[in-house]
């Protein structure tokens, strides 16, 4: 049977959470083929995922980023709808289902997202966002959100996740790489994920160039996903957190260099490594408590 779509979770030292995530794939109505494209992960959480006929393995010699991951992936795949879905995901029921008829009724739709929840079944960050421009992100580390009452043109907050939930499915700015369903015909219309980008940030330079093309991209709140946040790089936080802030300057300098002069890129580069500096020294500082405590 030919897949409908071609599910790819590019995996790094997932655990157990990989075999969740797989599980929730087969329990779904659609045709699927799940590619799985680790990074030499090495704590076992590939076992006895091939003994399933719709799972391909493919494995790297080294960690390439989730980018690069999701190219290889890509290239592997044969449906025409892509669902790019993080290992540390799990479908709740037919989620996909809400998702690919978005997808399929509009030919202007190029990729849909669904509702992320928390472990406590609340609204997650990022399934929803604006575009976090140098300016929303000023407005963010500031607290200056909270003048969005008042002036909500001047101080957005591009989190969107804290407004009320659409009952139906609404038109976005960006998504999360977390779980996205995305059309082929888009993709080779807008190019493949950006391989500049090692780890965070390559989502949203997607949805920057698929919205570029003219493509729309929906949220769609009927498909819920479980998401454990975090809970592939707990072990290596500095490191994420480089690649994070790393991702960022990208992004900004991609997309934003010429809108914005040069003493404030500057401003915004050294306001990016600063919060670096802080993130890592929390993180430090936690570390010692902990092996105290």
């Amino acid at each position: 049977m030919t897949p409908t779509i071609s599910a790819i979770i590019v995996n790094y030292n997932a655990g157990s959470l990989l075999g969740r995530c797989v599980a929730s794939l087969l329990a779904c109505p659609q045709a699927i083929e799940i590619i799985i494209v680790d990074n030499a992960s090495s704590d076992g959480s590939l076992n006895g995922l091939d003994d399933s006929p719709q799972v391909i393995l493919v494995r790297n010699s080294s960690n390439l980023g989730f980018a690069a991951a999701c190219n290889i992936g890509m290239k592997a795949s044969t449906a025409p709808y892509l669902l790019f879905l993080n290992p540390d995901c799990a479908l709740e029921g037919d989620a996909l289902s809400p998702l690919l008829t978005d997808l399929q009724r509009n030919n202007q739709v190029g990729m849909v997202g669904g509702l992320l929840l928390n472990s406590d079944g609340t609204e997650q960050a990022g399934g929803r966002r604006a575009v976090p421009t140098p300016w929303r992100s000023f407005v963010r580390a500031f607290g200056l959100h909270r003048l969005a009452d008042r002036w909500p043109n001047m101080f957005y907050d591009f989190h969107l996740h804290k407004q009320a939930l659409p009952a139906t499915s609404a038109e976005v700015e960006a998504i999360s790489g977390a779980c996205m369903l995305v059309k082929r015909t888009g993709i080779d219309d807008v190019g493949l994920w950006d391989e500049g980008y090692f780890l965070h940030c390559e989502d949203l330079d997607w949805c920057m160039r698929f919205r570029q093309k003219g493509w729309k991209i929906l949220f769609v709140p009927a498909s819920r996903i479980h998401h454990a946040l975090g809970a592939c790089s707990r072990s290596r936080r500095v490191f994420v957190e480089w690649h994070k802030h790393k991702g960022m300057l990208r992004f900004y300098r991609k997309f934003f260099s010429q809108e914005y002069p040069g003493v404030i890129m500057w401003l915004v580069t050294a306001g990016v490594w600063l919060r670096f500096v802080m993130v890592t020294a929390s993180i430090k500082v936690r570390s010692v408590f902990t092996k105290n405590g």
